[in-house]
């Protein structure tokens, strides 16, 4: 399998799952009723519509989505190291690698 195709894998794992990783919501996210929160995650998790504009590497770690109630929704995978004090040299490897998937206002990025 190539690194392409394992990342993309990877990525898939934990916006899916939610485990393999670490999720974050931003201040914006966390202020919306939980209703509407928990709606953008079903939908994050659900999120399939990857194209060449939205994710041009084929690794699956952008997405965006209108909500009702909160407008723009962005969710971003970064990889860092496992002390998470900078990039991931090897994303596709989970040995060396810590996944963080952020979801957050559009607004706020």
């Amino acid at each position: 399998m190539s690194a392409q195709a394992t990342i993309s894998k990877l990525n898939d794992l934990l916006r899916q799952t939610f485990i393999t990783g670490q999720v974050v919501m931003t201040a914006g996210i966390a202020s919306l009723p939980d209703h509407v929160q928990q709606d953008i995650i079903t939908k994050v998790r659900a999120f399939d519509d990857f194209s060449e504009d939205n994710d041009p590497y084929g690794e699956h770690d952008f997405g965006a989505f209108d909500q009702d109630g909160a407008g723009k929704i962005f969710w971003k995978i970064d990889y860092y190291n496992l002390t998470k004090t900078g990039g991931s040299e090897n994303p596709d490897d989970p040995k060396q690698t810590c996944r963080v998937l952020t979801i957050m206002l559009a607004e706020e990025y």
